[in-house]
């Protein structure tokens, strides 16, 4: 916990002086974001940082690999789902933004494929993306040795991308996302930031 206070105390020293007053507006008024991104919960991928984001322009959904569930509105619990409704809904905002990454772990072990030491969660989440997985892993020119070092990262970059790219599609299953892109209203997108480079590729 101490590291954690130790940046608060920089954040009041230091962002909070520049921008207080940026907060104090948002504080009176609420928000307005004009986009939603959804990213993944890796510490290396920060959306705020990677579009240079001042408070109140974003509104951000973070979950293991960025993946979108497909519109299944029962009594589960739809963390990503409510953010987006929230989002498209409430906020009115304008756009939403796929972000993957470069070196998930989560697509990783999507595509390793599901193991003893998964824990309770992880390999059903990451099902939602399985036909990403198919799509690259079961390819005619897939490589014949999967799990050989540089064959395995390729095949991980490749799944990364056409993640993004499921995602994208379950989103047009959403009722009110699919009416409000048809109407011009709304607009998706994909994208891919490299964690070494910071490269950033439309998908």
């Amino acid at each position: 916990m101490i590291s954690l206070f130790d940046g608060y105390d920089r954040f009041i020293r230091g962002y909070w002086q520049e921008h207080k007053d940026r907060y104090a507006e948002l504080a009176r008024d609420g928000q307005s974001p004009s986009s939603m991104v959804i990213a993944c919960s890796d510490s290396r991928v920060s959306p705020e940082l990677i579009f240079d984001a001042a408070p109140g322009e974003i509104f951000v959904v973070r979950n293991v690999s960025n993946l979108v569930p497909p519109y299944a509105p029962d009594t589960g619990n739809h963390g990503t789902s409510a953010a987006l409704e929230f989002a498209v809904t409430v906020l009115n905002v304008s756009r939403i933004v796929v972000l993957g990454h470069s070196q998930c772990g989560g697509i990783r072990a999507l595509v390793r494929g599901p193991t003893a030491g998964d824990g309770d969660f992880i390999a059903s989440w990451m099902a939602i993306a399985k036909t990403a997985r198919a799509r690259v892993c079961d390819a005619p020119d897939a490589p014949a040795e999967p799990y050989a070092p540089a064959a395995f990262d390729a095949l991980c970059e490749q799944c990364a991308r056409e993640s993004i790219r499921v995602s994208l599609s379950n989103l047009l299953s959403f009722p009110w996302i699919r009416s409000r892109v048809d109407d011009g209203a709304l607009t998706l997108a994909g994208l891919h930031f490299n964690v070494q480079s910071a490269a950033l590729e439309v998908i």
